[in-house]
């Protein structure tokens, strides 16, 4: 796939679809469109920043609510009838609500800005059953600060963060990889602590 060409022959709405298709939860380079979006528009002044901040919003947004009401809808309930067989019983279950009730605003937040989190968060909180009126404004706070630092950041600097856009990703995703690893080992380790918690926030079978 041809990010570029895509760029110059179909310009802002290249940027929406890409974007928002990340957000929903396909792994397609959403965030490269972004930046060589805003680094063709910095070089031939063909798209407008502006513009291109504005889609890219519209389509982290749009993208990432769909991708909460397919986990909200969907997912749920497959872990729910299905999960038993990878290990994922009702107390985990509960933890994982638990967790993004608790802290899902944050992980909705800062998960715009990881590639991994990005694709898979809204579907997440969806499947976690995070409530949408919290999931909303951490999911349209992430989508506005992520598209305009990363529009201004390729218009101002044109190819350079697009020939760096690659190691930037490869960092991120590191940082990101020894995050989630050092989440998972605390929540290992609080595994008990946070099943007691759990369990007095939702007494009872799972709804």
């Amino acid at each position: 796939m041809n990010i570029s060409h895509l760029i110059e022959v179909y310009g802002y709405v290249a940027v929406f679809i890409l974007v928002g298709a990340e957000s929903l939860g396909i792994p397609v380079p959403g965030e490269t469109a972004l930046i060589l979006a805003g680094a063709y528009a910095g070089h031939t002044h063909r798209l407008s920043p502006w513009l291109i901040f504005a889609v890219a919003v519209a389509g982290a947004i749009i993208g990432d609510n769909i991708g909460f009401w397919i986990g909200h809808r969907f997912g749920y309930a497959l872990a729910r009838r299905y999960g038993r067989h990878v290990w994922l019983d009702e107390r985990k279950l509960k933890i994982g609500r638990y967790l993004f009730d608790t802290h899902g605003q944050k992980v909705v937040f800062f998960g715009r800005f990881v590639s991994i989190l990005r694709t898979f968060a809204a579907f997440l909180a969806g499947a976690s059953r995070m409530r949408w009126s919290k999931f909303l404004p951490a999911n349209a706070a992430g989508g506005i600060v992520w598209a305009g630092a990363y529009t201004i950041a390729a218009y101002l600097t044109g190819n350079a963060i697009s020939h760096l856009s690659g190691v930037i990703g490869l960092v991120i995703g590191a940082v990101a990889l020894f995050g989630i690893t050092t989440m998972l080992i605390v929540v290992g380790r609080q595994t008990n602590r946070l099943g007691a918690a759990a369990e007095a926030a939702y007494p009872g079978p799972l709804e």
